[in-house]
């Protein structure tokens, strides 16, 4: 019988807690859970009135995965959904991500947790812009921070202060924080600064997906901040070899680093983190942060 705990007056039924889900590390669903309770309180205000996603990996990543919008069968009538209609099911609606054991019940299923650039409240009414830096072999993170570096710089000529943090996998993400603007403004502006960066870096970067133009290059990808697409939250625990996670890190570090090793952080490593320095995507959270678009 699953052991069942008591998390700020829910009751969660908890399964399967010695289970390695990261057989190269021997990480178990157990330390998953300890993860995401020890960082809640820098994750959730992320994930806060923000519509998810879940990324499921129940075996571990080499196990069968998948991805899902809808809430998943067996959701607790105390967790909180909301409606966001699609062309194919206008009664859509997704989990909301707003206390502590709801992050619990979700860590459970074993997810990665992905986010709409928009709240629950305004659907398509991007209040983040979001630029995925993704390296093409034998490119890595390190090349990330350079087209990094000159696109924090680009955007902030335009008044966005961006943050930085890793993807879990491979790159890099900008994200910036807006005043409320439709994401399909917002995307119009994120494709035309890809596409500025690729004129002035063209040895750097390119804008567009096709895998021909990507070798040795970093793909500046735009296209996430379309209204109905999603990516890993800040703090997200990713389905890797190892337990990554999705880290903000200082510009300091992005400027520094000159070895991919020095961007990959593992669960272990976001508590002492966030105790030495905060949240580094905290200024994504402040209204006063917010710039609009030019």
């Amino acid at each position: 019988m699953a052991p069942i705990t008591m998390v700020e007056g829910r009751r969660i039924s908890l399964s399967n807690l010695d289970k390695v889900l990261y057989p190269e590390s021997g990480f178990t669903k157990g330390e998953v859970l300890h993860y995401y309770a020890c960082v809640a309180d820098a994750m959730l205000p992320h994930l806060h009135d923000r519509p998810v996603s879940f990324l499921r990996y129940p075996d571990g990543p080499d196990g069968q995965l998948f991805f899902t919008k809808n809430p998943p069968p067996g959701t607790p009538d105390w967790v909180r959904t909301t409606p966001v209609p699609r062309s194919e099911d206008v009664t859509a609606e997704q989990v909301v991500v707003g206390d502590l054991p709801t992050l619990m019940w979700a860590a459970n299923l074993v997810v990665e947790f992905h986010t709409h650039q928009w709240p629950a409240a305004a659907p398509a009414i991007a209040d983040r812009l979001i630029l995925d830096l993704d390296p093409g072999p034998p490119a890595t993170v390190v090349e990330c921070c350079t087209a990094a570096l000159w696109l924090r710089e680009r955007l902030a000529a335009d008044g966005l202060r961006a943050c930085a943090k890793t993807s879990g996998s491979k790159g890099l993400h900008l994200i910036a924080p807006l005043e409320p603007t439709p994401s399909e403004r917002v995307s119009a502006y994120a494709k035309t600064l890809a596409q500025e960066a690729e004129r002035a870096l063209p040895d750097l970067i390119v804008h567009r997906m096709a895998k021909n133009l990507r070798p040795g290059k970093v793909f500046v990808d735009h296209s996430q901040n379309a209204a109905a697409k999603t990516t890993a939250a800040p703090y997200t625990l990713r389905a890797r070899a190892l337990p990554t996670v999705s880290a903000p890190v200082s510009w300091d570090e992005v400027e520094a680093c000159h070895d991919p090793a020095e961007l990959v952080f593992l669960a272990d490593d976001i508590p002492p983190r966030l105790a030495r320095d905060g949240d580094l995507c905290a200024p994504l959270l402040d209204p006063d942060q917010a710039g609009g678009l030019p």
